[in-house]
């Protein structure tokens, strides 16, 4: 009995030693095969693209050689149109998160960024400060001195 029971909890090595030798065997064979029918498959497809690739632009060349004159300055045309319109929207979408910055600004909702501009208005207007007295003191000098 506990033979039996070493047997099934794996501590044997009876048949089902045998049966893990075979299995990777046939696992390995399963796999070699599937590996091989998908990289033919894969193989087959590529060709057949290839060879629909090279006939279409075969076909398809003097057909865009004669009408190139016109493809070629719409192409340009439709690329400038197109970075016109996506500009555009950029454009739209930078003024639109400006004004709403400007809003929240307004409104006394401290948007991000709105300590450095106060920061920066204060500064400036310190240095603004000093100029016009360093003005006033020219001046008042310069009538002291007629």
């Amino acid at each position: 009995m506990a033979d039996h029971h070493r047997g099934v909890m794996g501590g044997g090595l009876g048949d089902r030693g045998q049966g893990q030798e075979k299995q990777p065997f046939i696992m390995t064979a399963l796999k070699a095969a599937t590996a091989a029918t998908a990289g033919g498959s894969m193989l087959v497809l590529s060709g057949l693209i290839l060879a629909g690739t090279v006939i279409a632009l075969t076909v398809a060349t003097p057909v865009l050689v004669i009408f190139s004159p016109v493809l070629v300055p719409a192409a340009i045309a439709l690329a400038l149109m197109a970075a016109g319109f996506v500009t555009s929207g950029g454009l739209g979408v930078a003024a639109l998160s400006v004004f709403s910055w400007m809003y929240k600004y307004l409104t006394g909702k401290h948007p991000p960024g709105a300590d450095q501009l106060d920061s920066a208005k204060q500064r400036l207007a310190s240095k603004a400060r000093d100029i016009k007295e360093a003005a006033q003191h020219r001046i008042d000098l310069q009538a002291q001195a007629s």
